[in-house]
């Protein structure tokens, strides 16, 4: 069997000295060691200590940005929740990792301030794309921000409910959070007789989504 990379070896073995002797205990010359690579490696892969906690970030902007600019005005809406999914789904095949970090983020506040500092750059692209979306000018920035704060809210109750093992079905999850956060910026003030659709994709079969998407509506199963 070949030999991983050295960037998997280096998340693995940070990873697990994190766990045994704490973040702060941890030295790169450490983690090197235990990869079982050169300092000069760890550096032309990784800027600090703290960047293998988070080590794809800018690739996951990259992709949401892209999804988002790909969109047209009609499938604007669509596009927010396909971003967001983008970031959930990235954690969620992370496994264990994304489980370790998030104990270490809760227990080190400088891992914390990185990790908010991190959401921020999403909901910044959110907030931007929206503006746009909704013609731009003063009237539509503070409902575009309302929209972005929003669904990156949606987004971490979401996720913060699986990295707590409160939920087995995450995106199902997912697709009625969303559902509901994109329905409170786009419902047109109600009307008798009058209904609002909301369109969103999912992998999910129609029988594990739809009790969710009563639940919002009211209904009773």
């Amino acid at each position: 069997m070949p030999a991983k990379p050295a960037k998997d070896r280096l998340i693995a073995a940070a990873f697990e000295l994190f766990e045994e002797r704490g973040y702060d205990q941890t030295t790169v010359d450490d983690i090197t060691e235990r990869a079982g690579v050169g300092r000069t490696t760890f550096f032309r892969t990784f800027r600090s200590k703290e960047d293998v906690i988070f080590p794809d970030h800018e690739v996951l902007l990259s992709a949401i940005s892209a999804r988002l600019d790909g969109s047209t005005e009609q499938t604007a809406l669509v596009a927010v929740t396909e971003a967001a999914r983008l970031v959930l789904r990235r954690y969620v095949a992370e496994g264990e990792l994304a489980l370790a970090r998030y104990r270490l983020t809760r227990s080190v506040a400088a891992l914390r301030d990185r990790e908010i500092a991190g959401t921020q750059q999403y909901q910044h692209l959110f907030r931007r794309f929206l503006h746009r979306w909704m013609g731009g000018g003063q009237d539509a920035a503070l409902r575009a921000e309302l929209m972005a704060n929003a669904v990156v809210t949606a987004h971490n109750h979401v996720l913060r409910r699986w990295l707590r093992g409160q939920t087995r079905e995450p995106e199902a999850e997912f697709d009625a959070a969303m559902a509901d956060t994109v329905g409170l910026f786009t419902a047109p003030a109600a009307r008798s007789g009058e209904h609002s659709v909301v369109v969103f994709q999912t992998t999910k079969d129609l029988d594990s989504v739809l009790p969710g998407l009563r639940r919002l509506l009211g209904e009773t199963p």
